[in-house]
């Protein structure tokens, strides 16, 4: 399996320093299959990046404003999100936009929605290990109310 057995646990205290307003370490979360590897490199080798490692590191900002500020998602959400986005069976994506790979298989959410957990890696600060830097719920139509006392950050 992709994710570390103690990966959700990394995972939750980054992101729960990031609420706090601290700043969260660098931590490994687990690896890509070797298809997952073989299938990221080769997309890779067409636009001339080098090619990336199987460890996956994970820091959580991004991911943690954009699910959880942004879209009103728990910390146990963005876990679930993240581990069905890395499991073993996750296609890599063909993007220009942003390495990733997405769950084919859709996940029931607690909110009535039937989704396909994507996950986006940043490959180039981290080199050769991929960063997840973000998860994205495709299919999550029916909208989380907003957190109150949260921004979005477009304002003066």
């Amino acid at each position: 399996m992709p994710l570390q057995t103690q990966a959700a646990a990394l995972i939750r205290a980054n992101l729960e320093q990031i609420a706090a307003g601290q700043k969260a370490s660098l931590v490994e979360i687990g690896s890509l299959t070797q298809q997952q590897l073989a299938d990221i490199n080769q997309h890779r080798a067409v636009r001339g990046p080098n090619p990336i490692c199987t460890e996956v590191v994970f820091i959580g900002r991004h991911i943690y404003q954009s699910r959880t500020e942004k879209d009103g998602y728990t910390i146990d959400d963005v876990i679930e999100q993240i581990s069905n986005a890395m499991r073993s069976n996750s296609l890599v994506l063909d993007t220009i936009k942003m390495t990733a790979m997405e769950n084919p298989n859709l996940r029931a959410d607690r909110y009535g929605n039937k989704v396909k957990d994507r996950a986006g890696f940043e490959c180039a600060a981290r080199h050769p290990r991929p960063e997840l830097f973000s998860v994205i719920p495709k299919g999550d139509w029916i909208k989380l109310p907003k957190k109150k006392g949260h921004s979005s950050g477009n304002g003066p």
